[in-house]
């Protein structure tokens, strides 16, 4: 958050990997994949679930009954999946794309690849976030402060806040097994502690429910389940390098009535010169 932007986002990640640790899965967008930064990630003991880039060619050193294939990314040994999907709208619209992805998670009958590829979709949930800052808590503000300790102090804040309130949510969800959390609003989360604090009301003086007040507020206006839907992308800057329409991508929301995947089997397995090269191993 803090610092000169002459520095790319994988210095910026490797500041993080001292908060990652063997209870995590680490989803990580295209440009993530360097082998040295890999690298570093496996050894925290977490498991990671990448895309690559379409100029990486990394070695098939074994094939799996799913059509992934087994490989080696900077002395990290993974699992590469690879995949088309394709959307149907509600329109008759069709589009998709390809990915590639590796993960350390090796075994295919315990991690499907079709659940994998599900699980990597919600790395997008992470927009959500920008959006509760951005929109809920500062409600379209900018920072108050006037001086940099000021304003450091409140971006400092307002993640912390944003993770209690999370943190609140997911818990009061936990009690009710079955149900979804993207179900629960933030927005009544968000509002619900307001009450609490503006109003000095539900002081603890003994053990607290999990659920809590902010939780059972939640749960009582618990969101119907999400719609699969796509809609229109949309940048305010016309000169963005992201101001483009997906070729095929409907230009107006749609309902899906479909979403399908294939999985595509590598190119054929390594020869045991090509293995050990890519290890290292002996003769």
């Amino acid at each position: 958050m803090f610092g000169s932007t002459a520095d790319g986002e994988v210095t910026w990640a490797r500041r993080l990997l001292h908060l990652v640790d063997h209870t995590m899965l680490v989803l990580m967008d295209r440009g993530f994949d360097g082998g040295e930064f890999l690298r570093e990630v496996a050894a925290t003991k977490a498991h990671f679930l990448v895309r690559l880039t379409s100029v990486r060619r990394p070695p098939v050193i074994g094939r799996l009954a799913d059509g992934s294939v087994l490989s080696v990314i900077g002395g990290v040994k993974v699992r590469i999946i690879d995949a088309a999907v394709t959307v149907t709208c509600h329109d008759g619209t069709r589009y998709g794309g390809t990915y590639r992805l590796a993960t350390t998670l090796l075994d295919h009958r315990a991690y499907p690849a079709q659940a994998l590829i599900a699980l990597y979709h919600e790395r997008w949930e992470h927009e959500v976030a920008y959006l509760a800052l951005r929109h809920t808590l500062l409600n379209g503000r900018v920072l108050r402060s006037g001086d940099p300790a000021g304003l450091e102090q409140e971006m400092r804040a307002l993640p912390a806040l944003y993770q209690a309130l999370r943190i609140a949510i997911t818990d009061a969800v936990a009690t009710v097994p079955g149900t979804d959390p993207d179900r629960a609003s933030y927005h009544i989360a968000v509002e619900t502690a307001q009450d609490t604090v503006t109003q000095a009301r539900n002081v603890i003086t003994g053990t607290a429910d999990l659920a809590g007040s902010i939780g059972r507020a939640v749960l009582a206006n618990l969101h119907p389940p999400r719609r699969p839907r796509v809609c229109a992308r949309r940048v305010k800057s016309p000169l963005s390098r992201w101001n483009k329409h997906p070729a095929g991508k409907p230009r107006t929301c749609q309902k899906i009535t479909s979403i399908t995947t294939a999985i595509h089997a590598g190119p054929p397995a390594a020869t045991r010169r090509q293995r050990c090269v890519t290890t290292a191993c002996g003769p």
